[in-house]
C-alpha cells in the first residue's frame, strides 16, 4: 500500500480499539465526527461498513448505502463517525485506508470488465454483490492487508453492536439504531445492568461458598 506502511496503520487501528475498550468518546466529539462531509474517503468507508452490516438507504438515490436490507446498518449506527473521531489514533490514516480499498476495487473491476462511474469512489461504484465479493477476499489468509481489514471490521461491529463510541446508557436514551435493532436491554433505574435471569434458564453451577456478595471469587 502507498502512504503510511501497514505496520503504522495496524498500530493505529489497534490503539483505536484499545481506546474504545476503555470507554466511550465524548458525545459532542462523536456527534461532530458523525456529520463529516461526504468526501470520497467518507463515502468509501461508509460503503465498506454497509457491506459488513448492511442497512436500508438513508434517502432516495443513496448510492453509498446499497439498501440491501430493511432496517439500520453500520452506517446508521455511526461506524464512520466512530472511526473519524479526532480522539482516536486511526482518524489521520482513514484517507490511506480508503484509498487502499478503492485501489482494490479498481483491480477487482478491471479483472471482470466492470465499468466504474468516474463521479464516485471506485468501491462505491461496485454493486452490492461485487462489494461483498471483494470484501470477502480481503480476509483471505494470504492477503497482506488482512490484519487491517480484520481490525476495521471489528471496529465497525463495535459501532453497531455496542455503540462503542458512546456511553451505553446515553446511547440507549438517544435510540441508537444498532442497540435498538438488537433489543439491547435497558438498565435498572440506577443505570446498572444486573441480569437477574439465567441465560440458559437455569444456573449452570453452584456458586462457591466463599463467593462475595458482588459475585467475585473469594
Amino acid at each position: 500500500m502507498t502512504g503510511p506502511d501497514r505496520r503504522s496503520v495496524l498500530k493505529a487501528l489497534v490503539a483505536t480499539l484499545a481506546a474504545l475498550s476503555v470507554g466511550g468518546l465524548d458525545s459532542p466529539v462523536a456527534a461532530a465526527a458523525a456529520t463529516a462531509s461526504e468526501s470520497w474517503t467518507t463515502q468509501t468507508l461508509e460503503a465498506f461498513a454497509d457491506t459488513l452490516i448492511p442497512g436500508q438507504r438513508r434517502f432516495p438515490g443513496d448510492v453509498v448505502v446499497a439498501g440491501a436490507v430493511t432496517g439500520p446498518g453500520a452506517v446508521q449506527a455511526g461506524a464512520v463517525g466512530l472511526l473519524a473521531s479526532p480522539e482516536l489514533p486511526v482518524a489521520p490514516l482513514l484517507p490511506a485506508i480508503a484509498a487502499l480499498l478503492d485501489a482494490r476495487a479498481v483491480a477487482y473491476a478491471a479483472l471482470r470488465l466492470i465499468w466504474l462511474p468516474p463521479t464516485r469512489p471506485p468501491f462505491v461504484g461496485l454493486s452490492f454483490a461485487d462489494r461483498t465479493a471483494l470484501v470477502g477476499g480481503l480476509f483471505d489468509p494470504d492477503d497482506l492487508d488482512r490484519p487491517i481489514w480484520q481490525v476495521m471490521s471489528l471496529l465497525v461491529g463495535l459501532a453497531f453492536d455496542t455503540a462503542g463510541q458512546q456511553d451505553t446508557v446515553e446511547a440507549l436514551g438517544q435510540g441508537h439504531p444498532g442497540l435498538a435493532w438488537l433489543r439491547f436491554p435497558e438498565p435498572d433505574p440506577d443505570g446498572l445492568w444486573r441480569f437477574p435471569d439465567f441465560s440458559y434458564g437455569r444456573p449452570l453451577a453452584v456458586p462457591h461458598p466463599n463467593t462475595t456478595a458482588s459475585g467475585s471469587p473469594a
